[in-house]
């Protein structure tokens, strides 16, 4: 008689235990990153999008949105710079939450990541010093050049119709070696062109030229994640507000949001 009372017994825990985990919330990655305290954000040095200022702190258009957005969720930023190439492996492998840095969206993006909609409109245009670039008015008239691109960019993808390249670790290096006369010219951002090459900058020699395609750009977070959810939300609040054509403004990038 025990016997079969302790059977009993222990058959009803079970089952209460059953509904118990099956009532139990699952958790998602907002989950995470809130219990963490932290939203880790992986970038490159890409001007105007996330650079240092001169006290080293991580600045740009897409830095100030990452840092409001985090504040918004209640969390603090960290900012963590990666190899472009290896974007989708740190995102997978939780080294960090989301890839906010001028990130084209590409197929290759959109079915690795669940990602935002579109903000930003871009192009990748060739880098050329301003004393070569008359020789230059099309793709085929580029064919024995060779230009630095960042491994795994937009830049190097769009490079793909036949023109020869070397392979860099950022964009901004793509530019040192075009400055520096090691590659004929850079296929980057136009964005970043814009903000960064022509009177008053570093790269005052060289130009840019030929426009290789339209983009957009976007946010990955990790597969499945309900953050991209909650950042299309954040985008449509701050527009409504004018913090992101006040941030468009203060980073020159206001001819490229998209409405």
């Amino acid at each position: 008689m025990k016997k079969r009372l302790f059977v009993l017994m222990l058959a009803v825990v079970m089952v209460l235990s059953m509904a118990a985990c099956s009532s139990k919330k699952e958790a998602t990655d907002s989950d995470y990153i809130k219990e963490k305290g932290k939203l880790v954000v992986g970038i490159t040095d890409f001007e105007p999008m996330d650079y240092k200022d001169s006290d080293g702190k991580w600045i740009g258009f897409d830095a100030d949105l990452a840092n409001a957005f985090a504040k918004d969720l209640g969390v603090e930023v960290q900012f963590l710079e990666i190899e472009w190439g290896n974007k989708i492996f740190e995102l997978d492998g939780k080294t960090v939450d989301c890839i906010w840095n001028g990130m084209t969206l590409t197929d290759e993006v959109t079915s690795a990541m669940s990602c935002s909609k579109a903000y930003l409109n871009n192009a990748q245009v060739v880098v050329l010093k301003k004393s070569e670039a008359d020789k230059y008015s099309d793709v085929q008239s580029l064919k024995d050049l060779t230009f630095a691109v960042e491994e795994g960019s937009s830049g190097a993808k769009a490079a793909d119709n036949g023109l020869k390249t070397t392979n860099v670790d950022s964009q901004a290096s793509a530019l040192m070696e075009v400055a520096a006369g090691t590659s004929d010219g850079a296929i980057i951002d136009s964005l970043m062109a814009a903000a960064m090459i022509g009177e008053g900058t570093s790269y005052e020699d060289l130009t840019y030229t030929i426009g290789l395609n339209s983009e957009e750009y976007g946010v990955g977070f990790r597969k499945g994640s309900d953050m991209a959810e909650k950042l299309n939300a954040y985008f449509d609040k701050v527009k409504s507000d004018g913090t992101l054509a006040s941030l468009a403004e203060k980073y020159k990038v206001q001819a490229a949001l998209i409405k």
